[in-house]
């Protein structure tokens, strides 16, 4: 009994974790060992490339671990997606590997990379440039005097003849010649000339008589 009890107390490799982040803009991998016998263990990270080492990056000693956990660090620039082999050797009881350990996607920010903060006070603006004067207007064209012996060109209004004034249109019209031609004189024409005819025989016969009685008288 007590064999199988310290069997299942004794310390194994599921005691230990790993984990590759960011302390600040500083990359790190993180080793934790929660063995609650304390057994002290060493541990060894390599670089992997292809599965084989490609560097080693440190070791370090965990000594005193409870079971709350004890962590050592190791400083390291990681690649996203870079892999580490990562070697625990716990005396008697752990000499083996922990799974592959695979960086983040992203890797730590520098802090030029880090935004400006808002409260920032904001840039001064520029002093405005002073205006130039104004150019002075120049003088208008001067207009250019009409060649002599040309008379202005009258406009389409002035050209044509208006309405009403002298021409073919104060002509009359044909209907009134037409009237006269077809009566012959006016209306007061007929009773003239019968009392013009009336007279004029009158006027013949007194000369006639005149001159026969002056002819009788000779006798």
């Amino acid at each position: 009994m007590f064999g199988v009890a310290g069997n299942a107390m004794a310390c194994s490799i599921k005691d230990f974790s790993a984990v590759a982040e960011c302390d600040g803009d500083q990359g790190v991998i993180r080793v934790t060992d929660v063995d609650p016998l304390g057994v002290p263990a060493e541990v060894t990270v390599y670089l992997e490339n292809n599965g084989a080492d490609l560097r080693k990056v440190g070791t370090q000693v965990i000594e005193g671990s409870t079971a709350e956990g004890v962590t050592v660090t190791f400083d390291e620039k990681w690649k996203p997606r870079a892999e580490y082999r990562i070697h625990i050797a716990a005396d008697k009881y752990v000499d083996d590997d922990l799974p592959i350990l695979v960086a983040p996607d992203k890797s730590c920010k520098k802090a030029d990379d880090t935004p400006p903060a808002s409260s920032e006070k904001p840039e001064k603006p520029g002093k405005p440039e002073k205006p130039g004067k104004p150019e002075k207007p120049g003088k208008p064209a001067e207009k250019e005097p009409a060649e002599e012996g040309k008379a202005p060109t009258p406009s389409a209004s002035e050209s044509g003849t208006p309405a009403g004034s002298g021409g073919t249109n104060n002509l009359p019209s044909p209907e009134g010649d037409s009237n006269l031609a077809e009566t012959g004189a006016d209306s007061d024409t007929g009773p003239i000339a019968g009392v013009a005819a009336v007279l004029v025989a009158l006027g013949v016969g007194a000369v006639i008589y005149s001159m026969r009685r002056r002819g009788s008288s000779m006798r």
